[in-house]
């Protein structure tokens, strides 16, 4: 049996060769050489493809590479400008007055009743192919409620390439008209819908329409059933928006309102074609995941054809895309980047996208440190930070880093973090009395001073940002921040000139003035614990942050109870109000203080109106404020308006504010056009590879060491000499043990 057990022995010593021998890239043989750009996606897959639905960063890698709204930003110009991309040009809008009047451009705005947009769109523009536009010899819709499938037909079907045909078609402005007309939907989650309903005209109206007869289709029929007869938006009009020519989207806008050309380069936007809501109305479609949340319906770049829940998503060039050139123009520097090498060259250059959704940020470095992320997370500007201050605590790191030349350029963008407040709960919310909400008001202001931003930077040096005075980054018009002495009041000081923030004393005074002196409730004595929301999991990467927070917390006698989950999750409890301290991040959508101040408007809160004021905070000043502001062009009176605006908030504290982060990128040297910006997220169609150059330096980078195997391999050697002696003096000997002559 020694034989026998050195064999078994032996073949796991040969496994173990095997297995380091064995190549460590996580793709497939030969992707290297493909033209396959592959990035990470973080923490989940995306919750909503659906444009109506859609307003996360996890989802923005794809719908801005599928769909296309009217217009773009180009793509190399900062300032950031407005470009035509189904439109054929950008448009200024049209005045009239109450009695449909032309008015002059400078009009004052009280006169003002309508804005009307003539946006004509390109013809020949084509949408991806899908089954939705298949058709058969008689012309009827393959897969439409009007020409259902028998039971069973779904099959194994699972994904909408699993359908035999497809088709396309051209598209027309009525696409755009039944997008806008969708987001009176009962059907998904429809963040901008109380919003777009204070401008379109008749929006409003008609989503008590839509959900009238979305009660009358669904009457009789099981509540908790996913199959939904089709809600066709066609058959009812919408006064603001339609198509008085084939090609032209007529768009009436109550008042004035400048913002919504930047709004007209989203995705709330894009063209949506009602086939593609036929198609998903099939029944069984939604029990099996065929919808638009996970199957976008475009005409941008590229589509998807594969999407493995939090696993993995697949993105492959449209063949019906028209080829929309490379910007011939940018700043100064550019060309010299070789930023304009493409110049007039038609998009996009990648043939595929790959996504693999990381959760944990070790394996997601070490993949881009070997070169198998050509860049390193798609929809993020902030991952470069990481390896900036590697290379300043390291000299070996930093020849690495230099030497593979990671492409780690620094820049500001227009972003935020903060913690917030549910300004609906009882404990840190508005109140139920003014006494109440003067005592929760004090408790936030208390919190604010607390939680130490500048600390937060020289603690997480690789999230490091600055500490915030108000909800505006630098950048945008009507911001005071990084201007000398400019500071929030509330949470800081002016001392010698400089600003600092207020002393933990400070915090501990409100906190009594609050009715919770060291923390303690002054009426019952017992200790003031509050619950933290985290929108994703505590992995060991994340746990110090989180760890930080439940510090700050305690300067001032509070627990913390953190509670953190999965972004999906978090999300639902946002929009049942079950919360009261929260995380959040903004990642401006165009570049005016709209945008960030339209976190905190009232109409627009998260539980009771389905918007993005996560803290549910309604002031009737700050209200009264922001609307006026969004009729005003940047100038004078519009920054007094802001800061009369910010200074409510400051006061109010719904934030804490928070802080603006630096921004940099991680991208390969490989991975040419990159030119990282938050607000351009349809970059994909830009960037372009030198697939001989990954390849060649992939291999140079991940060249197996051979002394282990060949000291495995001579041990291996030894055991096998050993058995063998072993064998042929068993065979010699008798059965006495005497050795045979």
């Amino acid at each position: 049996m020694a034989l026998v057990g050195g064999l078994r022995w032996g073949w796991a010593v040969a496994a173990a060769v095997l297995l380091a021998a064995c190549d460590n890239n996580p793709w497939p043989a030969g992707a290297a050489a493909s033209n396959t750009l592959y990035s990470a996606a973080l923490q989940s897959s995306p919750r909503h493809l659906d444009p109506t639905a859609s307003y996360w960063s996890n989802d923005t890698p794809f719908t801005y590479q599928i769909y296309e709204p009217p217009y773009g930003y180009h793509y190399l110009k900062r300032p950031f400008e407005l470009v035509p991309k189904t439109a054929a040009q950008v448009v200024h809008p049209r005045y009239v007055d109450k009695d449909g009047r032309p008015l002059p451009d400078d009009a004052d705005s009280t006169l003002i009743a309508e804005s009307i947009y003539d946006v004509p769109i390109k013809p020949g523009i084509l949408f991806q192919p899908h089954p939705a536009f298949a058709k058969d010899e008689q012309g009827r819709y393959r897969y439409h409620t009007d020409h259902p499938m028998a039971p069973g037909e779904l099959g194994a079907r699972r994904t909408p390439m699993d359908f035999e045909h497809t088709g396309t078609r051209e598209l027309v402005a009525e696409d755009f008209v039944y997008a806008l007309k969708r987001h009176a939907t009962t059907r998904t989650t429809t963040p901008i819908f109380g919003l777009f309903a204070e401008y379109v005209v008749g929006l409003r109206e008609y989503g008590e329409r839509v959900r009238a007869e979305d009660a009358r289709l669904r009457e009789g029929l099981d509540p908790a059933s996913l199959d939904k007869p089709f809600l066709d938006f066609r058959r009812w009009p919408l006064a603001g928006a339609t198509a008085p020519e084939k090609h032209l989207l007529r768009i009436r806008i109550k008042g004035k309102y400048p913002q919504w050309s930047y709004w007209m380069q989203m995705t709330f936007t894009a063209p949506l074609p009602w086939e593609a809501d036929a198609f998903y109305a099939q029944p069984g479609m939604a029990e099996r995941g065929i919808s638009l949340d996970r199957w976008p319906v475009g005409t941008g770049p590229y589509m998807m054809t594969e999407f493995v829940q939090d696993r993995l998503h697949v993105m492959k060039r449209n063949p019906n895309y028209r080829g929309e050139p490379y910007p011939c123009e940018g700043m100064p520097g550019d060309k010299e980047a070789g930023l304009l090498d493409d110049c007039g060259k038609p998009t996009p250059f990648i043939d595929t996208i790959v996504l693999t959704v990381e959760r944990e940020g070790v394996p997601l470095k070490n993949k881009f440190r070997q070169g198998y992320y050509d860049v390193e997370v798609f929809e993020r500007t902030d991952t470069g930070k990481d390896y900036l201050i590697d290379m300043q605590d390291s000299d070996d790191v930093r020849r690495e880093y230099t030497d593979k030349g990671f492409r780690l350029e620094s820049f500001s963008d227009v972003n935020s973090y903060f913690i917030g407040f549910n300004m609906l709960d009882p404990v840190v919310g508005e109140g139920d009395s003014p006494a109440q909400a003067e005592r929760n008001r004090k408790l936030r202001q208390a919190i604010s001073i607390a939680i130490d931003w500048e600390e937060y930077s020289k603690v997480f040096p690789k999230s490091a940002g600055d500490a915030a005075m108000s909800p505006l980054p630098p950048g945008i018009f009507g911001s005071h921040e990084g201007q000398p002495g400019y500071h929030n009041p509330v949470t800081h000081r002016l001392v010698d000139g400089r600003v600092e923030r207020r002393p933990i004393e400070d915090a501990k005074r409100l906190m009594a003035e609050a009715g919770y002196p060291n923390g303690r409730d002054a009426k019952t004595g017992r200790p003031l614990v509050l619950n933290y929301d985290f929108y994703a999991p505590a992995t060991p990467e994340r746990k110090p942050g989180i760890d930080w927070v439940v510090r700050q917390f305690a300067k001032i006698d509070i627990q913390l109870e953190v509670r953190a989950t999965e972004n999906n999750q978090f999300q639902d409890k946002v929009r049942k109000g079950t919360y009261q301290i929260y995380w959040l991040g903004w990642n401006a959508d165009y570049p005016d203080a709209e945008n960030f101040l339209f976190l905190l408007y009232g109409p627009n809160g998260k539980t009771r109106h389905d918007g993005e004021n996560t803290s549910n905070y309604a002031s009737p000043v700050f209200d009264r404020l922001f609307t006026r502001m969004k009729s005003l062009d940047d100038g004078p009176e519009k920054q007094r308006v802001i800061d009369e605006a910010v200074r409510t908030v400051q006061v109010d504290a719904p934030w804490t504010m928070g802080y603006f982060p630096h921004a940099s990128a991680a991208v390969q040297r490989w991975v040419h056009n990159s030119k990282p910006a938050i607000l351009v997220r349809d970059q994909g169609r830009y960037l372009r590879l030198d697939v001989p150059e990954r390849a060649a330096r992939q291999k140079a980078w991940n060249e197996p060491v051979w002394w282990p195997l060949l000291l495995i391999a001579g041990g291996l050697a030894a055991l096998v000499l050993v058995a063998a002696r072993s064998l042929r003096r068993r065979e010699r000997t008798n059965a006495r043990g005497d050795v045979l002559a």
